[in-house]
C-alpha cells in the first residue's frame, strides 16, 4: 500500500479531531484567545446547542487586517517567540493558549467569520472561512473600539459522521455553561455573560483580583452557601504556591462536579486533584461523599508541562509529589484551622424542618385535625379540657437552669472539668456550670459568650440545648463525643506509633510486577503504619506483620487495595483509612451514648471541649455534631421579625 501526502484540508479535519470535541471546546478555544488578548469583558451566545451557532466577542487587542489571513492558518500564533538563541522554547508559556490550531480547525468543519479592530486602528476588517476554503479580507461594521467578534455557525458540518456522536441540545448547552463557569472562576477579573438560545444563563461582572474578589466570584458561581462555608487555603511549599477556597467538611456533595483545580490561570482536569482532597479529608467525610473545593496552583512554567494535549485541558507537573503533598498538607492546615466551626447549611436545613402549620378553628383554615386522641390536636377537636393554673405545679415559678454559679476560686477548674467530663469521668466532675478561673482571679463571666454558649437543657437524653450570646445551639452528644474521643485517639496514635502483630506464617501476595514495585518502594511508609513488606521476587510482595489495630485481616487483599491507591493516588490511603475506621469504630463505642442523661457540669465541659478541639463541628461521617440557631433567624419563624 503506497503512503500518500494527505491535503491541507484533511490534515485540518484531523487536527479538529483533537481540539474541537464538541461544541463546548470550541468556545474554550475562543475564549483562551480572547483572554490572552487581555480582554475584560467577553460575550458569549450559543443556538442550538452550540452546532447551530456561536459568538464570542470581546473587548481584548484585536487584530489588524495584515494578522486576519495569518491567525487561521495551521500552526501560526502571537503567543510563542524564540529567545535570543533561536530556540522555541515549549515550557516557556505564560497564555492559555499556544499551539495555533484553534482557528483553522474550527474553520475546517464550519463557517466561521471574525471581524475585528485592532487597538488605535481606525478601521476594522472581517475574514469568512467555510469548511476549509477561505475568503479575502474585507472592511466590517464593528461596534467596539478594538476587539474581536468570532461566530461559528454550522459547527462540523463539513464533518457529518461528527455531528452524529453529538449529545442533545441540552446536553451541550449544559457543557457550555460548566466551560464558561470554569473559565469564570479562573479570571476573577474578566467580565463574563452567557446566554443560549436567547435566554440569559450567566451574567458576572469584574471583579477585583485578589483573595477577596476571588471569593466574590466563586460565591456568584457556586452559590452563596459555598462563600459562606469556605475556608482560605494560601501555602507556598519549594516555590509552588496553592490558593484558593475549599469548603468545611459538613459543606460536602454526593459527587466530585464541584472540584476544580487551575494551575498557572488555566482551568484543568486532572485526578491528581481528586486523590489529593480524598487524603486530606478521609478523616471526615465517609467514603460516598465529596468536598467542594477551588484549588489555584501557581509555580514556575518550567515545572509543568502544558502540552500534553491539543485541547490543553491536562497537564503534567515535573514534581506531582510536590504538588500533591502542598495539597494535602495545606488543606488539613486549613481545615485545623477551622476548629469547631460546622457549616450554616445545617441551621438552614433545620430552619426548614421548623414551618409553622396552620390550624383550623378560630381563623385557622387549613387545619386538618390529627390522631390524637389528646392533646393539643384534641383540644382543638373540642375533646380536651385545659387544666387549672393549680393542676400544674411550678408553672408560675422561675425556670430552672442547669448551670450552677460559677466557681472562680481555686480547686477544680478548666482542666479537671473537660478531662473528666469530657473523657467519661463524670463521677469526679463537680457541679459546676462551666470551667472557671482556677488561678483564684475573680472576674465576671457569662457564659453564653463562649462560641457554643451555656448549657441550659438536655432533651430526649441525646441533644444538648444550649444558649448563645445571639441564637441557640442544639448539640448531639454522642456524635459530638465520638469525634472528641477520636481525635484524642489519633494523637495518642501518633505519638506512640501503630502497635504491630507478627503473622505466624508470612503471607506471599501476588501482583503485577509493576503494582510489586510500586508497593515496596512505600515499604517505610507502610512500615510507619503496622504493616511490614519486602519484595518476594518480580511481581510478588512478602507480609510479614500486620497493625495490631486491624486484628485478623486479610492482608493479601489490605496489599491488593494498597496497590490500587498507589496506582491511583499515589499514596497508600487503603491502610490509613482501615486503621481510621478502627479508631472511629472504637471512638464510637467509648463515647457518650445517646440516652444517657447529662448533669450541667457535664454537658459544659463537652461544649469547652468541642470548642478546643479541631473538626469537632462534625461527625467521624462528615455529619454535623450541631446546629446553631442564630435569634433573628427564630425570630422570624415567629413572625417577630
Amino acid at each position: 500500500m503506497p503512503i500518500r501526502r494527505l491535503p491541507p484540508e484533511t490534515v485540518n479535519r484531523i487536527a479538529a479531531g483533537e481540539v474541537v470535541e464538541r461544541p463546548a471546546s470550541a468556545i474554550k478555544e475562543l475564549v483562551d484567545n480572547a483572554i490572552d488578548a487581555g480582554a475584560t469583558r467577553i460575550e458569549v451566545e450559543a443556538h442550538g446547542g452550540g452546532l447551530t451557532r456561536i459568538l464570542v466577542a470581546d473587548d481584548g487587542c484585536g487584530l489588524s487586517a495584515e494578522e486576519l489571513p495569518v491567525a487561521i492558518e495551521r500552526h501560526a500564533t502571537s503567543k510563542l517567540a524564540p529567545d535570543a538563541q533561536g530556540l522555541w522554547d515549549l515550557l516557556a508559556i505564560h497564555t492559555l493558549g499556544f499551539r495555533g490550531e484553534a482557528l483553522p480547525s474550527i474553520g475546517s468543519v464550519a463557517r466561521l467569520s471574525i471581524a475585528s479592530r485592532a487597538k488605535g486602528a481606525r478601521d476594522a476588517f472581517a475574514i469568512l472561512v467555510e469548511g476549509g476554503s477561505v475568503g479575502d479580507v474585507a472592511p466590517a461594521p464593528f461596534a467596539g473600539d478594538h476587539g474581536a467578534r468570532i461566530e461559528v455557525r454550522d459547527l462540523f458540518y463539513a464533518t457529518p459522521a461528527r455531528l452524529k456522536f453529538m449529545k442533545s441540545e441540552r446536553a451541550e448547552a449544559l457543557a457550555i455553561t460548566e466551560e464558561i463557569k470554569r473559565q469564570a472562576m479562573a479570571n476573577e477579573s474578566v467580565g463574563f455573560s452567557l446566554d443560549i438560545d436567547g435566554r440569559r444563563v450567566i451574567r458576572l461582572a469584574p471583579e477585583h483580583p485578589g483573595p477577596q474578589g476571588r471569593l466574590a466570584r466563586l460565591s456568584a458561581v457556586l452559590g452563596r452557601d459555598f462563600q459562606d462555608n469556605a475556608i482560605e487555603i494560601d501555602q507556598t511549599r519549594d516555590g509552588v504556591r496553592l490558593t484558593g477556597f475549599a469548603g468545611l467538611p459538613t459543606y460536602n456533595r454526593g459527587n466530585a462536579a464541584h472540584q476544580y483545580l487551575f494551575v498557572n490561570g488555566r482551568p484543568v482536569r486532572d485526578r491528581l486533584l481528586q486523590g489529593a482532597l480524598r487524603a486530606a479529608y478521609a478523616d471526615f467525610l465517609a467514603r460516598d461523599r465529596h468536598p467542594t473545593a477551588a484549588l489555584y496552583i501557581s509555580l514556575d512554567t518550567s515545572e509543568v508541562d502544558v502540552n500534553v494535549h491539543p485541547a490543553k485541558a491536562e497537564v503534567r507537573f515535573r514534581d506531582p509529589a510536590l504538588v500533591r503533598g502542598l495539597i494535602v498538607g495545606a488543606l488539613r492546615h486549613a481545615l485545623a484551622g477551622a476548629g469547631h466551626r460546622a457549616s450554616t447549611t445545617t441551621a438552614a436545613s433545620a430552619l426548614e424542618g421548623f414551618r409553622a402549620q396552620s390550624l383550623s378553628g378560630g381563623g385557622y383554615p387549613h387545619y386538618q385535625p390529627g390522631s390524637s386522641p389528646a392533646g393539643f390536636s384534641a383540644w382543638q377537636a373540642g375533646g380536651w379540657t385545659r387544666p387549672s393554673p393549680q393542676d400544674l405545679p411550678g408553672l408560675s415559678d422561675v425556670s430552672a437552669r442547669v448551670e450552677a454559679s460559677p466557681d472562680y476560686g481555686g480547686g477544680y477548674g478548666v482542666a479537671e472539668a473537660v478531662r473528666d467530663a469530657a473523657y467519661g469521668d463524670y463521677d469526679a466532675a463537680p457541679n459546676v456550670a462551666y470551667p472557671g478561673f482556677g488561678d483564684g482571679r475573680a472576674a465576671p463571666f457569662d457564659p453564653v459568650d463562649f462560641p457554643l454558649g451555656a448549657a441550659r437543657a438536655q432533651v430526649h437524653e441525646t441533644y444538648i440545648v444550649a444558649q448563645t450570646r445571639d441564637g441557640v445551639v442544639i448539640v448531639d452528644q454522642h456524635a459530638a463525643h465520638e469525634r472528641l474521643v477520636y481525635e484524642r485517639m489519633k494523637g495518642e496514635l501518633s505519638a506512640g506509633g501503630v502497635a504491630r502483630q507478627a503473622l505466624l506464617l508470612p503471607e506471599v501476595v501476588e501482583l503485577d510486577p509493576a503494582e510489586a514495585e510500586r508497593v515496596v518502594a512505600r515499604a517505610d511508609e507502610l512500615a510507619a503504619l503496622g504493616l511490614v513488606i519486602e519484595s518476594f521476587g518480580p511481581g510478588a510482595v512478602l507480609v510479614r506483620e500486620t497493625p495490631a489495630l486491624l486484628g485478623k485481616t486479610d492482608a493479601a487483599g489490605l496489599v491488593r487495595d494498597i496497590a490500587d491507591d498507589l496506582a491511583e493516588n499515589g499514596q497508600a490511603l487503603a491502610l490509613k483509612e482501615r486503621l481510621e475506621e478502627v479508631c472511629s469504630t472504637m471512638a464510637c463505642h467509648g463515647s457518650v451514648r445517646a440516652g444517657r442523661r447529662l448533669n450541667g457540669a457535664e454537658m459544659n465541659a463537652l461544649l469547652r471541649e468541642m470548642e478546643a478541639t479541631p473538626h469537632s463541628g462534625q461527625c467521624n461521617h462528615g455529619r454535623p455534631t450541631y446546629v446553631e440557631l442564630k435569634l433573628a433567624d427564630i425570630e422570624r419563624l415567629f413572625g417577630r421579625r
